[in-house]
Order: structure tokens, then C-alpha cells, then sequence
């Protein structure tokens, strides 16, 4: 479900200067593979959603992309007012308030639009909180039924997943007070909550006066990704405010690797050459075992098609690049000197790639870091480099426009002049013609900020060798045989040194190892151990970051578990949603007293065979043996950083008063120096994640 605009994606132009030139063109509905969606009863589906003193109607569009149905609301309609209409007018259009409009259209929009289709999913997926007003739509669906808030709360929660894509700032909404009391005053009301009850549910800790909407997601679904294991650990950290008393590698965020639609983006050839040769591929995209197959193309085979796509690829880039410069009214000397290179698709050189969103935190211009070192790699003559860029910055990012300005600087400058092109309108033709044809793709983040870096994942499934940040998806992919992985300097080193640093080792692997092995060619007249990188490419890029082990894993690890617990907590007419929300709150009463001691003398050694016993009291302020676990973990303590290894749980023993003994005769897994760690924390078997609740005391 989404917003269909009129005006999306922008076409960029760039002008003599470098600008980056914003134009938006209105789309002709009628051109696009769509068409009006329909209720079980064949009627057009319209909309409604309330907005402050008024009703916004709403039409909804059906696409179908393979077997997959898209469905897509539309503002722009004569019942609503010209303000109105302007909601699903113009991607990236608006302000603040035109922010919130859209998310109610999406999300409270978006859950009445599946209501009327006549489904009713036992899984909803929320991709970044934007869409995250659904859940308080359903969450009223059940209060409309008598259901308290909290139970209601709890039994959507159950059936929710939630992915967060970006840990950058801009990728997380908040809405202050005012504006959510203009829009939501009215509607806390029909879930039965105060207004101030209503904004916990969006509060985060650096913005306590405003309405997160990744904290509305957070605390509304009870399954939690990021899109890459690198991702998933910063996730964890950043949104730790939810779980504030358990260890961030502990809390319920997890992670799916994002990956790319392998039929979309290899290119023709290789899909050609694969149904020639490996008739099943279509079939073998999770089996790894079966990519060894890609050695079975002889050397000279592989090489000629990788040159072919090159080829290709540089005829569009010559192609764009000359008629951008003659729009731009420049002279054709000035043109032949910036196209030197590129005008001959057969030229036998090494082709770099950088194109992606233009973002501060990319790094786009990291490898100018050193600009005379640069000039003389682009510039030997004997092993011809070129350099090419594209992207776009958003219209109203000027710090990203400002990087593509200083790039078209850059590739006017004499010694860079033919050797760094600058392409504009980056755009899905051009993405698959530059991650087919370039020889090495480089991506440099700022660490820990990109979470994925998809790109790069298009280049290596197509042969293309990736040079970049140990970051994303590169920090699972890498494998030292693939490609070039740049180790970030960390976190707390200052930013300027950082950025000299990774910017001196980018040059480096440029130097040191990528022409050189580039240009040593055997008597076939290629290099055969590039061609074995860039086949290893192939091999552990193709099964491991396609879009189908992407869904696989959303339905392993998210959808079905989330199907489970909804079927779970649903049943005798969602009794079990009432009982556990009924024990959060009982918890949650209780537990700020609760403590936990040793009732035993701590032994510090034992002998080979022999267990430690282990006795520790609890006061439990009302709380009963069954609310809660003990746990011993045992583990190793590397660099002052507690490792889990093992652990087990303590059975309640005795009851003395109102304390509890529990106990455990510890036989640790391994000899040797062990560490061991004593902790307590809220259970319920209905849970979906036994740390839920974000509560735990440690002795």
C-alpha cells in the first residue's frame, strides 16, 4: 500500500555551473499500468480519513507487479479542497504538516483502503515509520469493539513487523505536540486515551515534547529489523530507549539482509549465457553450493562478456555526457576533451563507479581527499583510469547539491579533465547500465550510517568488484577474496582524521592492488586473476544477497512467527492479548522494588567435573516465582566486554516470607577461567520476545 503522485521521482539536470536543476513533471495516470481498484462487490473504492474540521476522500489504485498487488491512494479528487488535493501531489512536497497528512492518508488510509478490499492480513509489515498510523487505526478497530487500549495494543503488536532503513536522522519523522493535538486530539479520544497517555506511545528520549514515529512503530509491532547485520546492531542501539534495561545485543532488534531482484538487475548477457549453461538457475538462487558453477565458464568467455558490458555501458555514458554538455551550450572542443576517453567503447581501461543518492554522510567526494595523488593514478598512461559519477541529491538537501557541484569542479580541472565524468538524471536505465559496466564499484560511507548500500549488491552479482567501507551489506559480503574492504576507523576517531585516513587507504587499494592486478594480463591478453575475483563475486554475491533470500528470511524470521503469536493471542475471542496486556501492567507496578541477592557464599573455583552451586533470594513486591526468570550466564570477558557463552536458568527452590530462593548447580560447558553473571527479568510464556519488556535487574 501507498501514495500515488502526480509528480514523482525528479528529472536532474546539471548545468554549466554544477547545479543540480530540480524539474517535476505530472504524470498521466492513464499511462501507467493501473487501474481503478474495486470492492468483493465490483464498485470503485473510495476513501475517507478525517483531518482537523474536515473529511479528506480518497480513490485507490490497483497495480499488479508479477502476482504481487499494489494498491495506491490518491487526494485528488473535486470533493476535496485544493489543499487537500495536494497531499498525493508531489514526492518529497510540502512541509511538516503536509508530512503528517500523508502519513494519516497512508496509514490510517491505507488500513480502511485493505478493509474494504475485504482483507484481513494476520501480518502487516511496516516498512520505516511512516506508515506507522496503522497501527493505531486497528488499534481502534478493536476499542470499537469494547476491547481496552492496551489489550487491543498488545494483540496488533503480536501480528506486526516493523523494518527501520536508515539510522541517519531524516529517516525518522517527529511531529510536535501542537500539530498532534490538531490532528490526533479527536482520535485519542475514540482509543479511550488522555492526549498525554497518546504521546508516550511516539516518545523518544532527545525529543521528549514530540511524536516519534519510529517510536510509535516500535512500541505498536513485536517484530524489529534492520537491513543489515551492521544495521541491525546500530538499530538496536539507537532504539535501546525502548528496551532500556537490556543489553542492546540483547534486545529484541534483529536483522534481514537487504538483497536485489537477481531476473531485474543482471544483466541480459549473463542471463543468456546462464540459460545456456545452467539450465536451473532460475531454481538455484538460495542453493550457494550451486554458484561454484560460475567456474565452469572458461576465462576468455568471461572476460569477453564483461568487456561487452562495458562497451555498452560506455556508448550510454558517451552518449549522455555529449548531449548534456551541448544543452549546456558548450563548445565541442570543450566536449571532445571531456570525452577523450569514453568515445571509444573498445578502449581497453579501467572503469571506477560511484552512483547513489547524494548524501553528506556517502562521501561522494572522500576520494579527493588528496587530489594530486588522484591525478597521477587517473593520469598514467600506461594504465588509463576513469572515473565516473552519478546521483541525486534531494531538492532540498543543498549540502548533497553542494557535492555534486564541487564533483563537476573536480572534472574540469585540467588533470582531471576526460578522466572524471559526471553523468545527471541517475535513474534505473542508467543504474543497470553502470553496475553491468564498470569494473569496480566503490561505495565510501561514513560508518556506521549506511545501512544497506544495495547498489553495490546490483555490481557484484553482475562480476563487478566492489571497493568500499566495511559497511552495510559489504560487512557480510566481503570475504577478502571478492573485492576490497576498507576497515572504518571507528566511531570515536575525529571526523577530519577519519576521513584522511580512509580516504589515504582508498587510494592505496587503488594503487597497490587494483591496477596492478587489473593490468597484468597474460598472454590472452586479460588478467586472469581478476577474472577470478570478479567470478568469487558471482559465486557468494549471487545466493546470498538476491531478493528472494531477502523474503525468505522476512518469512522465517518475521512473517510467520508474526502469523503464529497473532493466531495465538486471538483465540477465545483474544483472551490471551487481555491476559498478557493485564500482566505487563501488573509488572510494571511491581517491579520498580523488586531486588535480587545471594543467599550463598560465592565460590571463585571448582574443580574439573564438579558444579557450582549457585543460591540468590528475591523479593518480588507482589509478584509471583512464575512472573519471572532467573538466569546464570556464563561467559568470557574480552577486553572488559562480557561474551555469552552459556546459560542457564534457576527453579525456584523455596519460598521464605515474601522472598523466593532459587537455585542452580552450575557445570560450566568448558575448563578454564570462566565468568558468570546473575540476572533476572519479567516472563510470560505469551511474550513474543522473552525481553520484551525491557526490564531486568543484575546481581
Amino acid at each position: 500500500v501507498g501514495l500515488l503522485y502526480r509528480q514523482g521521482y525528479f528529472t536532474q539536470t546539471i548545468d554549466s555551473n554544477g547545479q543540480q536543476i530540480s524539474s517535476y513533471f505530472k504524470t498521466s495516470f492513464s499511462e501507467l499500468p493501473i487501474k481503478p481498484a474495486v470492492d468483493t462487490k465490483g464498485d470503485r473504492i473510495m476513501i475517507e480519513v478525517d483531518m482537523p474540521g474536515r473529511t479528506v476522500h480518497l480513490r485507490a489504485w490497483h497495480a499488479c507487479a508479477g502476482h504481487i498487488d499494489m494498491y495506491l491512494l490518491d487526494s485528488n479528487l473535486s470533493e476535496n479542497n485544493e489543499e487537500d488535493r495536494q497531499i498525493t501531489f508531489q514526492l518529497y512536497g510540502g512541509d511538516i504538516t503536509m508530512r503528517i497528512q500523508q502519513e494519516i492518508v497512508l496509514g490510517i488510509g491505507g488500513v480502511r483502503l485493505l478493509r474494504k478490499l475485504g482483507l484481513q492480513p494476520t501480518a502487516w509489515h511496516i516498512n520505516e515509520g511512516h506508515a506507522a498510523f496503522q497501527i493505531l487505526e486497528r488499534c481502534r478497530e478493536l476499542v470499537e469493539t469494547g476491547m481496552e487500549f492496551c489489550a487491543a495494543l498488545e494483540l496488533v503488536a503480536s501480528g506486526t513487523v516493523f523494518t527501520t532503513h536508515t539510522p541517519v536522522p531524516a529517516g525518522h519523522d517527529m511531529f510536535d505536540e501542537k500539530l498532534m493535538s490538531s490532528y490526533f486530539g479527536r482520535y485519542s479520544e475514540q482509543l479511550h486515551l488522555g492526549f498525554r497517555d497518546f504521546m508516550l506511545l511516539g516518545e523518544s528520549p532527545l525529543h521528549s515534547s514530540s511524536f516519534n514515529m519510529t517510536a510509535l512503530a516500535l512500541r505498536g509491532s513485536r517484530f524489529h529489523n534492520g537491513v543489515s547485520r551492521i544495521h541491525g546492531g546500530v538499530a538496536s542501539v539507537m532504539e535501546s530507549y525502548v528496551w532500556p534495561q537490556i543489553p542492546t545485543e540483547e534486545n529484541p532488534m534483529t536483522y534481514v539482509t537487504n538483497g536485489v531482484h537477481a531476473h531485474t538487475f543482471l544483466a541480459r548477457e549473463w542471463v543468456n549465457l546462464f540459460d545456456m549453461r545452467f539450465r536451473e538457475w532460475r531454481n538455484k538462487l538460495l542453493d550457494e553450493n550451486y554458484w561454484q558453477c560460475i567456474d565452469e565458464i572458461p576465462d576468455h568467455r568471461f572476460w569477453s562478456l564483461r568487456q561487452e558490458l562495458k562497451a555498452q555501458m560506455l556508448e550510454d555514458v558517451y552518449r549522455r555526457t555529449v548531449r548534456r554538455y551541448r544543452r549546456n551550450g558548450c563548445n565541442e572542443a570543450l566536449i571532445r576533451r571531456v570525452t577523450q576517453y569514453i568515445d571509444k567503447p573498445d578502449a581497453d581501461m579501467l572503469v571506477l563507479g560511484f552512483a547513489r543518492r547524494f548524501a553528506t554522510y556517502k562521501r561522494a567526494t572522500l576520494i579527493f581527499s588528496d587530489p594530486q595523488r588522484l591525478a597521477r593514478i587517473l593520469n598514467d598512461s600506461e594504465r588509463p583510469v576513469v572515473l565516473i559519477f552519478a546521483g541525486k541529491a534531494h531538492p532540498k538537501d543543498k549540502p548533497g547539491q553542494e557535492l555534486i557541484r564541487l564533483i563537476h569542479e573536480y572534472a574540469h580541472r585540467p588533470e582531471f579533465i576526460g578522466k572524471i565524468i559526471l553523468l545527471e538524471d541517475y535513474n534505473m536505465a542508467m543504474a543497470r547500465r553502470l553496475v553491468t559496466g564498470v569494473d569496480v564499484w566503490i561505495n565510501t560511507p561514513q560508518y556506521p550510517l549506511e545501512a544497506s548500500g544495495t547498489s553495490g549488491q546490483k555490481a557484484a552479482i553482475n562480476g563487478v568488484l566492489n571497493l568500499s567501507v566495511l559497511d552495510g551489506w559489504w560487512g557480510e559480503g566481503y570475504n577478502g577474496k571478492n573485492g576490497w574492504g576498507i576497515t572504518p576507523h571507528g566511531e570515536n576517531v575525529p571526523p577530519d582524521l577519519r576521513d584522511r585516513e580512509e580516504a589515504s587507504d582508498l587510494l592505496d587499494i587503488l594503487e597497490e592492488e587494483i591496477i596492478p592486478i587489473f593490468y597484468n594480463r597474460a598472454a590472452q591478453g586479460f588478467s586472469k586473476y581478476w577474472v577470478k575475483l570478479s567470478k568469487t563475486s558471482m559465486k557468494t554475491c549471487i545466493p546470498a544477497f538476491n531478493s528472494a533470500r531477502m523474503v525468505m528470511d522476512y518469512v522465517r524470521k518475521m512473517y510467520a512467527p508474526a502469523r503464529t503469536q497473532y493466531a495465538r493471542l486471538m483465540v477465545n475471542k483474544a483472551q490471551p492479548a487481555i491476559d498478557l496486556s493485564n500482566w505487563k501492567k501488573k509488572v510494571r507496578a511491581h517491579w520498580y522494588q523488586v531486588r535480587m541477592w545471594r543467599e550463598d557464599q560465592a565460590c571463585t573455583t571448582i574443580n574439573n567435573g564438579e558444579s557450582l552451586p549457585i543460591r540468590v533470594k528475591a523479593y518480588l513486591n507482589g509478584l509471583t516465582p512464575e512472573d519471572v526468570a532467573v538466569e546464570c550466564l556464563v561467559g568470557s570477558n574480552d577486553d572488559g566486554h562480557f561474551v555469552i557463552k552459556e546459560c542457564h536458568h534457576l527453579k525456584h527452590e523455596s519460598a521464605d516470607g515474601s522472598d523466593h530462593v532459587f537455585s542452580l548447580q552450575l557445570q560450566p560447558g568448558s575448563p578454564g577461567l570462566n565468568y558468570y553473571k546473575l540476572r533476572m527479568y519479567p516472563y510470560n510464556r505469551l511474550q513474543s520476545h522473552h525481553l520484551e519488556t525491557g526490564l531486568m535487574i543484575w546481581l
